[in-house]
């Protein structure tokens, strides 16, 4: 089983309430989103693994199972054209679960007028395949999220 950790402190919100009906309806995959707290600068992997996908704005690591896992840095934030979005990795990297993937600022993401919130989803995965989903209250980065079997 892979226990997935919130790649940023904040608010567990879950992907309902993410204002993107592709994210909300899990059109991506299961998973919980974050409402990242303002003084945030960094986004870390939430799992041991490959980095496979690294844009300013998104990432995807897959760890020794397979499993992959977005973590999308706000939302429209493809619009922003990675900037105040910070790469600290590369693509083909392998990174541990707590390394910081992207600094980034959600501070100015709300002042360019998108939204902050971070869905942090289970690629190709069924819901019934994740536990112990984190739909609310405050996590830290590292609190787990969910697990998938």
């Amino acid at each position: 089983m892979t226990t997935v950790t919130s790649p940023l402190a904040g608010r567990a919100i879950g992907l309902a309430a993410v204002p993107d009906p592709v994210f909300a309806g899990a059109m991506v995959g299961p998973g919980t989103a974050i409402e990242p707290a303002h003084d945030v600068t960094e986004a870390v992997s939430p799992v041991d693994g490959v980095i496979v996908s690294l844009h300013p704005h998104a990432f995807v690591v897959v760890d020794s199972e397979g499993h992959g896992v977005l973590t999308h840095l706000g939302i429209d934030t493809v619009q922003l054209n990675g900037e105040g979005f910070e790469l600290l990795v590369n693509k083909g990297d392998t990174v541990q679960r707590g390394q910081a993937v992207v600094r980034w600022d959600p501070a100015a993401v709300v002042a360019a007028g998108k939204s902050p919130i971070c869905p942090v989803v289970a690629l190709e995965a069924t819901a019934d395949a994740l536990s112990d989903l984190r739909l609310d209250g405050d996590v830290k980065t590292g609190d787990a999220l969910f697990g998938w079997q």
